[in-house]
Formats: C-alpha cells, structure tokens, sequence
C-alpha cells in the first residue's frame, strides 16, 4: 500500500464482512483501472475469516486505507463510516464480490464530466458466473413499493446498452457525489441491510437529485455472497426495509393512493413465503416493521417537510404498470426456459 494521494478524485469504499474469497480478486480489478486518482476506504465489518490475511503489502499499487470494526455493524452503518472517512468529492460504493472491468471509474468519470445534472450513477452488472446474463441495469421502484434491478436475468447483448435514467443505483457498485450523500444523511442505520440503496436514491429524489445508467461502466457481480438470495436473513431484512422505504419516502398524495396496493402486496408475499417454510421469518419482518411504525413516521415527516422533488417528477420516474412484478419475473423464466441466457 502506497503513500495516500493528496487530493483523490474518488473514494472507493469496500465494505468487507468474511470477505476472504472474493477480496484479493475485487482488489486486483482496482489495481488494474486506467483511471488512478483514487483511495480506498476499506472498512472491515467485524469478519471472523482470514479475509485481512497478507492484505499489508499485498497491493502496493493502491492507496489504502484499512478501518477495523470489532463486529458486524450492518452495511448501511459501515458505509456511511467509510464515505465519513473519505476524502474525495465523489464516493464509489463497491462490494467485495464485484469485479469491476479495468475502465470502470474511467467510463464513471466520463459520464460525470458529460452529464452533469447528475449526482449519482447505476453501473452494469453482470453475473460474475454467467456472464451472457445481466445482473442489473439500475434498480426499478414500483408504486407498490417493491424494487428490483432492471433487466436482471436477461441476456446482456440486448439489455441495457443506452444510458438512460434510473430510479436508483444498486449500492454493490454505483458512484454518489459527497455532498448529495450527506445532504441527505447518508445510508438510514436502521436497516442494517437490504434496501438502504433503495431508500437512498429515494430520498436523494426527494431532495431533486437524479440518477443516470452508466452501461459503459460494467462490473460482474456474484450477489448475495455472503447472505444468500433467499435466505432468512435476506427475506426479514429485504421485507422489513421495503415498508419502512414506502413509510419514509413516498410522497402524502401517492402513498395514500397506493397504499391498498402496497398492503395487497404485503398480503401475497406473506402467504407465499408461509408457503416456501419461511413463514415465521416474513411474519417477523412484518410484525417489527410496525412496531416502529411511530419512528418511521416521524422520519417521514421531517423528510417530507424538506422534499424538493413533486410528485409528479418522482411519479414519472417509478414503475406504474400494476402487474409489471409478475411480467418481469415471467420474461426472466422465459429467457431461460428459450435458452437465451445461460443458467
């Protein structure tokens, strides 16, 4: 590890919990960037693995800066710890098991200088395992108050290839200006993880702050490394924080129009996961997602009172075709079952 750079362009911050299989290699990638203004900002989570083992000396092409936590304080609090130590104007959220392709910040960068109504940028993602498959475009916001990655699991020759605005940047690799990231207060702690990328870009909305889709810039990602895509961890957390962001964020006028839908969906995915075995984990979420209904409501309120955005600017940037969960899930199978993507 080399001497810091005096003024860094970007931070890039890695948040690694039992990381060890995936660090060394997310680590080569940033070696590897053509663009070379930057540090990291590596923030240990507590990890009870070898994750940290020969890291000293083992990239001494890269600015870095190790910040060692005693226990696993959540991805959100762990961020905004690493965007506090940062030093550069813009901040580039990358998780461990993300590879970025060499040219990623330079293409970011790129799109910074090009775009400048922007403050943060999605990435491509790509399935580190199957690369002829998108692992996201930029993440979608349904008025249900469901989210997703757009175009995940779709072939990645035809998807995603224009840059076009988004509703929200995917928080395993995505680029945040500084000063928007603390205008708005950074990651909510509260979720510890899941859907604070969601509930950011959210409230950057909100605030009049908008998102581009950088397809330029292409990482592949695992996903879900270190928790699993469906495990109880990920359901409680996942299920919880999307009511919370709905609660939070939606304006007064469409969070009372839709909130026969959002309940409509809470209602579904609690009898299908009671149906999967995992009954007792999205009854939970649910059940603590109200208990602190009176908090997030009065975060609700002050984030409203200060909202900058209409209605109609954040209305027009969400998903409103009521059924368009269930069209993307079955285009993604269709895919599949027509092998046009790898499985």
């Amino acid at each position: 590890m080399h001497t810091l750079e005096p003024f860094p362009l970007v931070s890039i911050i890695l948040v690694s919990w039992n990381s060890g299989v995936y660090l060394p290699r997310c680590l080569d990638c940033l070696e590897a960037q053509t663009f070379k203004n930057f540090e990291i900002v590596l923030v240990d989570n507590g990890s009870k693995d070898d994750s940290l083992e020969g890291l000293e000396g083992g990239h001494p092409g890269l600015a870095l800066r190790l910040e060692k936590l005693g226990e696993n304080v959540g991805f959100a609090a762990a961020n905004n710890l690493g965007a506090r130590l940062a030093r550069a104007p813009w901040l580039a959220l990358l998780n461990t098991d993300a590879f970025p392709q060499p040219d990623w910040l330079e293409k970011l960068l790129q799109a910074v200088e090009q775009y400048p109504e922007f403050s943060f940028f999605a990435c491509r993602q790509i399935k580190a395992d199957q690369p002829k498959v998108l692992d996201g475009a930029g993440d979608v916001f349904h008025v249900s108050g469901l989210a997703w990655r757009q175009y995940e699991g779709w072939p990645v020759d035809r998807f995603g290839l224009k840059a076009v605005e988004v509703f929200s940047a995917c928080a395993a690799t995505g680029l945040y200006s500084r000063q928007a990231f603390f205008q708005v207060g950074g990651f909510d702690e509260d979720f510890f993880s899941y859907f604070e990328d969601v509930d950011l870009s959210f409230r950057l909305r909100l605030q009049g702050f908008r998102c581009l889709y950088v397809p330029q810039a292409s990482v592949l990602h695992i996903g879900s490394a270190s928790t699993g895509r469906i495990s109880p961890f990920a359901v409680y957390h996942g299920h919880r924080n999307l009511d919370w962001t709905y609660i939070k964020n939606m304006p007064t006028f469409l969070f009372w129009l839709y909130l026969p839908l959002h309940l409509l969906m809470n209602i579904f995915f609690l009898f299908s996961f009671t149906l999967q075995g995992q009954g007792s984990t999205i009854w939970r979420a649910k059940r603590d997602a109200l208990c602190q209904l009176g908090g997030f409501w009065r975060k609700r309120c002050e984030i409203q009172s200060r909202r900058k955005a209409s209605s109609k600017e954040l209305f027009n940037q969400m998903e409103r075709n009521w059924f368009a969960p269930l069209f993307v899930k079955i285009q993604r199978r269709s895919f599949q079952k027509e092998g046009r993507v790898e499985r």
